[in-house]
């Protein structure tokens, strides 16, 4: 089976990494909107637009499943996207719930793109939870991520000045709108109190996906994971639709490996 995931850029393969721990046997397909990215800062019809493309293009390369992961294009999108399609389309979400129930009702920082922190969707999910969701944009961060900025001192003087806007220590948790941030745990984590937990919403989506193939499908979940993950997987990866030079590959290895360092911080 041929499993999709799309983003802007990429954000997403902090989830595709999440899925190569969980599937075997299985058909990865990427897509990167590179041309295009960030979609933080686009309009509502720009971003149904582009992602109907994207999600379109890998259905006709074979997709059975496509993930929308991405924060922004999910709550632009997801709705349109999945009256157009008739596969399993899984949107990402924020995880304000987790985050909720978890510490029971203490202040939660959520980062996210500004369309994220304005969107209906994200209003109707802080709508359903008892804590206080403190939002805040952080749309430079997704351009860090793409240029391999991780680790800089203008990366910190940003986390940390967007941070201090906030009373941090009253905070339980930060939780991770956008797939983008993922690469910069360690930066959180040296920043934020020690009490505050990192939370993101890569597991929950990847667990969803396996429920909604299952359900779609009629498959046992066995079919699709089993107790040796990574094993036989095939990626292939798309910047906006053109498959990646030997230097873009290279250069994939070297998110992936990064996320995998941040894999374990919360």
């Amino acid at each position: 089976m041929k499993i999709a995931f799309f983003d802007s850029g990429i954000g997403g393969l902090s989830v595709l990494s999440e899925a190569f721990r969980h599937f075997s046997n299985t058909e990865f397909l990427y897509f990167a909107d590179t041309k295009n990215v960030p979609y933080g800062i686009k309009s509502k019809d720009e971003i149904i637009k582009l992602s109907f493309d994207a999600v379109e293009f890998l259905v006709s390369k074979g997709a059975k499943a496509v993930v929308v992961a991405c924060n922004t294009a999910t709550s632009a999108a997801i709705n349109e996207l999945r009256e157009s399609f008739n596969i399993p389309i899984i949107g990402m979400e924020p995880a304000i719930k987790l985050a909720n129930d978890k510490f029971h009702g203490y202040p939660i920082l959520l980062i996210a793109t500004p369309l994220t922190i304005k969107g209906e969707k994200l209003s109707n999910l802080i709508a359903k939870t008892k804590s206080e969701v403190w939002g805040l944009p952080m749309p430079k961060l997704v351009e860090f991520a793409e240029n391999l900025k991780f680790e800089s001192v203008e990366v910190k003087n940003y986390i940390k000045d967007e941070f201090s806007k906030f009373e941090l220590d009253r905070a339980s948790s930060l939780v991770l709108g956008c797939t983008h941030f993922n690469y910069f745990k360690d930066s959180f984590r040296e920043i934020l109190p020690e009490n505050v937990e990192i939370i993101d919403g890569n597991l929950g989506t990847i667990n969803r996906l396996i429920d909604e193939i299952g359900k779609f499908y009629n498959y046992e979940s066995d079919k699709l994971i089993n107790a040796k993950p990574s094993q036989n997987n095939k990626t292939t990866y798309f910047y906006s639709k053109n498959e990646l030079s030997t230097k873009e590959l290279k250069k994939i290895k070297t998110y992936l490996n990064r996320l995998e360092k941040m894999r374990e911080i919360n």
